[in-house]
């Protein structure tokens, strides 16, 4: 299984792992269905009052969709077959908070799941950046999903400047998107943490709270979303061309790029 669950019960929080290390927890589509699964199950699960989600290995949070996975697409312009789409909590209808320790390379699809984690932290190694421009795809959801957390000139720097720049834990805790910054590979430990405080306060008032955050921008977000598909349809490459593109610059080089 490359999804992995472990729930304290003393606690009330579960941590949700991402465990594909050796291909930077790059997400395979039965691991979509996977996650959306365990996130409705959760809902269910009076036990379980916060949640953590990670990734294993150290070397990445996660790098979005395995790009060797074929997603076969409709010939209509106007529909989208996009299996990250059912990947976060609350597009599952999960209210419990969720907190996000990210260790390493969070990049691309990653930020369908960054995005509705109500806050990250973040090992001092960390970094964020978004490759979909240096292969000729145009970032749509990830940057409607992380328009809630970043301000607008710092979102769409990183959006534009695909892998020519990554954003540093450091950078990424002075424009917002980060809540704390741990030392490396203490991001897990301090994300447990908080999530056992939140979990020991009364449940309701806390998914009200988690609700409440959310209903303030909802609307906005949800009129985007709809426009998602339809600018990913106009302006992506034919795979063929994406494909070309990637294999000259994988988003796990090391070279070729800024640290901001």
């Amino acid at each position: 299984m490359s999804i992995r669950v472990e729930r304290d019960k003393e606690t009330g929080v579960a941590v949700v792992t991402l465990d594909r290390p050796e291909k930077h927890n790059a997400i395979t589509l039965a691991m979509a269905r996977e996650l959306g699964a365990v996130w409705r199950g959760f809902r269910y699960e009076d036990e379980v009052r916060a949640v953590v989600v990670t990734g294993a290995g150290g070397r990445a949070f996660c790098t979005g969709i395995d790009r060797s996975v074929d997603v076969p697409q409709p010939s209509s312009p106007y529909t989208i077959d996009d299996p990250l789409l059912a990947l976060g909590p609350k597009t599952n209808d999960l209210w419990k908070p969720v907190v996000a320790a990210v260790e390493g390379m969070a990049c691309g699809g990653a930020f369908y799941l960054l995005g509705e984690a109500e806050f990250l932290i973040a090992g001092e190694s960390a970094t964020f950046f978004d490759p979909h421009t240096t292969y000729g795809m145009v970032s749509a959801f990830e940057t409607i999903h992380l328009a809630r957390k970043m301000p607008y000139g710092e979102l769409a720097r990183m959006a534009l400047m695909g892998t020519a720049e990554r954003i540093s834990a450091r950078r990424a805790y002075e424009t917002g998107l980060v809540s704390e910054v741990t030392e490396p590979g203490g991001a897990l430990e301090a994300a447990r943490e908080a999530a056992a405080v939140i979990a020991s306060y009364p449940t309701e008032a806390v998914q009200g709270t988690v609700r409440a955050l959310w209903s303030a921008g909802e609307a906005a977000r949800a009129q985007a979303l709809a426009h998602a598909p339809h600018l990913v349809a106009l302006g992506n490459l034919p795979p063929e061309r994406q494909a070309e593109l990637f294999t000259r610059r994988r988003p796990g080089a090391s070279d070729g790029h800024r640290l901001r």
